[in-house]
């Protein structure tokens, strides 16, 4: 008995001193992760509307609408920065796209995603995002690999899951700002 005591008192010191750590770890550490996240989050506003005056987030609760931050050239308003939430093959994924306010797709990126390397992820590069501008609005968001040109085709292969949420998700976003228009 005496033994298991003891055995249970090691594995609760070592348990203890190994939460303590991790919370200190964890208060060092996350300003830092925050502060990341944040500037990852100003360079996609930055890169999605160039030219662009972005004014200030306005929160949104729909699932899968996150936030829209209006754009303005002018000062006229032209459309919306979109954040946007999807589920792809490796997960729940983040996009930032822009729109204009008849629903068409100005730009977008990948932000947070746990897609495949090599494959999923090629969605985090700018080019891979050019398939959809000018899209939605009046012109359909291209959803299926048979609604692209052959080379763009050939750009999502081995990914088409990838593809398929994020074309999905950016579809969502410019009927979401086609209904809001300049409301």
């Amino acid at each position: 008995m005496n033994k298991a005591i003891k055995t249970g008192i090691t594995l609760a010191l070592i348990a203890a001193i190994a939460a303590t750590a991790l919370a200190l770890i964890n208060s060092i550490t996350a300003p830092k992760i925050a502060e990341y996240e944040a500037q990852v989050v100003l360079n996609a506003l930055s890169e999605v509307a160039p030219g662009y005056d972005i004014k200030e987030k306005e929160d949104v609760t729909d699932g899968v609408v996150n936030s829209l931050y209006p754009i303005y050239k002018d000062d006229v308003l032209e459309g919306y920065i979109v954040s946007l939430k999807g589920n792809g093959y490796g997960g729940e994924f983040n996009l930032m796209v822009s729109y204009t306010l008849k629903g068409s797709v100005i730009d977008a990126r990948l932000l947070a995603n746990s897609e495949t390397p090599g494959l999923g992820k090629k969605a985090e590069k700018g080019q891979y995002m050019e398939k959809f501008q000018n899209t939605g609005g009046n012109t359909p968001v291209p959803v299926k690999k048979g609604q692209l040109d052959k080379d763009e085709a050939d750009s999502i292969g081995g990914s088409t899951v990838t593809f398929s949420a994020i074309a999905k998700t950016i579809a969502y976003g410019s009927s979401f700002v086609e209904e809001k228009g300049g409301k």
